[in-house]
């Protein structure tokens, strides 16, 4: 097994960073996996791009989603977070985050954080 990383990027505060890291590790703990860290990047190394610049229709998907509204504290970052792992076990962790991310299906909803898989 080797450390692999599971990016995903995400319009959110504290809370809906709390609520995603929440299903991550939910979706790791049902496998032969372990968490090996986090982290929350804001901006690329070796690069001028931030996660606002790559992931700024995210802002906009709340804005139409949630017309009126400020979105407060929520911020466009990308979640990393590494695990050790097979390549399978990856894949289906990945696989069983995104699902968890927007449950409702393909029908049109509004999903609690908009999210990006990286």
């Amino acid at each position: 097994m080797r450390t692999r990383t599971l990016r995903f990027g995400v319009y959110a505060d504290e809370q809906g960073l709390a609520w995603v890291r929440g299903l991550v590790e939910a979706a790791v703990g049902s496998r032969s996996a372990r968490i090996a860290g986090t982290s929350v990047v804001r901006a690329f190394p070796g690069s001028e791009l931030t996660t606002a610049d790559v992931y700024d229709l995210l802002a906009e998907q709340w804005a139409v989603e949630h017309p009126g509204q400020s979105g407060g504290a929520r911020e466009p970052v990308e979640l990393r977070v590494h695990v050790v792992c097979s390549l399978r076990t990856w894949r289906a962790v990945r696989k069983a985050v995104i699902k968890a991310l927007c449950p409702e299906g393909s029908a049109p909803h509004v999903c609690r954080v908009p999210w990006m898989a990286a």
